[in-house]
């Protein structure tokens, strides 16, 4: 039987490497048997626009507007839905810009988007949810679900990589796009789980086990496919595939439509990547550049129900949807974890290892970094602050000490996720900095 999380957090801390594998990556944000806990307060609806607001939420309304219409107008971001909850009451709620620029579809509210990596917390709690459950353990070993996923390090060695490993991005995986051209996942044809229509887990699996890791199981931190290696040990451990585990264990209870398969495509929205004057819309595949790498994109894949469920970018849904997933876990983990399993997510499972984010210092915890020591001139979040982003053009996060949640999603790869847009949504968020 599967460790309860109160037990694991007393095992062993990982190994501490003495230098620390950049992420290629970079993030600008950044026994069971126990009775469920009680369920999360249900989001109260924004106030209507005639009704009278607190100062301060008016303020913050014209803060957001004015970041919103200028990234929009400007066509820096195609569309995007922004909203914001503050103690359970949504604060701010806005569709803006384009779902297709080139039909003129506006955005709206409920507009779907292709999550990318906003899919890896959502299946990090599935496995944490059998976790609690007894059905799965923090340190088993990867191959106790996955017998053929034995990678090996460089120099032939084996390793063994567990559940903790996965959820923490620590097992000593890859994405192609953090590599070089030529590199081994290059070489493997390994799918980065946004390409390649049609590929099946099993044989992604093969591949990712083709290439050497780049250090030991738990010595450095880095961001990887290791979220789809644990979509595959969640669907041998829920017995059932990854879909219907998720549905089961986090959506279905949360009363969700956050899948991995698209219900109407007309409601999702067309995605468009970084470029000169304007973001151009995806073709099939797309290549957006990142850095020194690319990213390869493939928009049908979300389309085509022959593609593996990716948990660390398959998923589909709404940002409503998304907060209320975020807000269950924000208050001590609804009906889908135990409020111990939460705060062990939530916080930081690393150690000294630390991730290469600006704004502070930051660790991980299962599926979502988290801020351990904010840079004051950069950072307006607090510390304990977690987050994450997504490739399509995505990013949340979540300060518990100001009760505050965060979903921005947009419809525009990197500029969503990277750099001016984000930076000004989160400063215009917090507010002005108080002398």
């Amino acid at each position: 039987m599967g460790s309860t999380i109160a037990q694991s957090l007393h095992a062993p801390a990982f190994a501490i490497a003495s230098g620390l594998l950049l992420s290629a990556l970079p993030a600008a944000l950044g026994g069971c048997g126990s009775p469920a806990p009680a369920a999360a307060p249900a989001l109260a609806p924004a106030p209507p626009a005639a009704a009278a607001a607190p100062r301060g939420d008016e303020a913050l309304q014209r803060r957001l507007d004015a970041v919103v219409e200028a990234a929009t107008a400007e066509g820096r971001i195609v569309g995007t839905v922004v909203v914001v909850a503050r103690a359970g009451e949504v604060v701010y709620r806005r569709a803006a810009g384009f779902a297709d620029r080139e039909a003129g579809r506006p955005m709206r509210e409920d507009t779907v988007f292709r999550l990318a990596s906003l899919s890896k917390p959502i299946v990090s709690a599935a496995a944490l949810a059998l976790v609690d459950a007894g059905a799965l353990g923090l340190d088993d070993p990867v191959t106790k679900w996955l017998p053929a996923f034995t990678p090996r390090l460089a120099d032939g060695r084996p390793a063994t990589i567990t559940v903790r490993h996965l959820l923490t991005h620590t097992a000593g995986l890859n994405y192609t796009f953090s590599e070089p051209e030529g590199g081994p996942y290059h070489r493997a044809r390994v799918s980065d789980g946004l390409d390649q229509p049609g590929l099946s887990l099993e044989e992604n699996l093969a591949r990712i086990a083709q290439a050497p890791l780049l250090h030991e199981p738990g010595a450095a931190w880095n961001y990887s496919l290791a979220t789809d290696v644990l979509g595959g040990v969640v669907a041998k451990a829920g017995g059932a595939p990854l879909p219907d585990v998720v549905r089961r264990l986090v959506t279905g209870p949360l009363g969700i439509d956050a899948s991995f398969t698209v219900a109407d495509p007309q409601q999702l929205a067309v995605p468009y990547g970084d470029a000169s004057p304007r973001p151009a819309r995806m073709g099939d595949p797309h290549d957006v550049s990142l850095g020194p790498s690319k990213v390869t994109f493939s928009p049908s894949r979300a389309l085509d129900p022959r593609s593996y469920p990716s948990g660390g970018a398959g998923m589909v849904g709404t940002a409503g949807d998304y907060v209320r997933f975020l807000e269950a876990l924000r208050t001590g983990g609804g009906k889908i974890l135990r409020p111990e399993t939460t705060a062990a997510m939530t916080s930081n499972q690393i150690g000294a290892l630390k991730l290469p984010h600006p704004g502070g210092t930051w660790g991980f915890g299962f599926g979502v970094s988290v801020l351990a020591a904010p840079d004051p001139s950069t950072m307006p979040s607090a510390a304990g602050t977690w987050q994450w982003m997504g490739a399509y053009g995505h990013h949340f996060w979540v300060d518990p000490s100001a009760k505050l949640t965060a979903v921005v999603l947009t419809n525009t790869t990197f500029a969503g996720m990277l750099g001016e847009f984000p930076d000004a949504v989160r400063r215009a968020v917090h507010g002005p900095a108080r002398p």
